[in-house]
């Protein structure tokens, strides 16, 4: 079972996370809340601001869920993937990853597996702004192309 989303932060929920994998299948259930920190390569930041292409992005939470299944032997896996788009202030949540499975080694590298490779291959730009009211795009990381 899954579910994904790219959302506004004013309908980013814990709650929604916490009633969809609710499951008596499950033994282990985990939650993984990405903010917005106060300072970034030495410079004091407010907030973010989150862009992307909202169905690569699905996209690319649906193949990473479904490699997950096949590279980690999960035994009834669900998952929940949502990530903010637009401003976000400093301490937002940015992203909610709520996994749950049968045990909990499964969970700790099902959710380790899905942040990692949506930071790898996701079409989620980020612009920062800084206490100095500047702001400006990061670099990200190289899309890896699959042959």
């Amino acid at each position: 079972m899954f579910h994904c989303d790219v959302v506004d932060i004013k309908n980013i929920s814990l709650d929604k996370a916490q009633k969809f994998i609710e499951s008596h299948k499950c033994g282990a259930s985990l939650f993984f809340i990405g903010t917005v920190r106060d300072h970034n390569n030495e410079k004091e930041v407010t907030g973010i601001t989150y862009d992307s292409h909202d169905v690569m992005v699905k996209r690319s939470f649906e193949e990473i869920y479904n490699e997950a299944i096949k590279k980690l032997d999960l035994q009834h896996p669900v998952a929940f993937v949502e990530h903010a788009k637009g401003y976000v202030p400093l301490g937002g949540i940015s992203i909610i990853i709520a996994v749950a499975c049968k045990h909990r080694k499964q969970v700790y590298d099902f959710s380790r597996f899905i942040i990692e490779e949506i930071k790898k291959r996701t079409p989620i730009w980020k612009k920062e702004h800084y206490k100095s009211e500047d702001a400006e795009w990061l670099d990200g990381q190289k899309l890896e192309i699959k042959k």
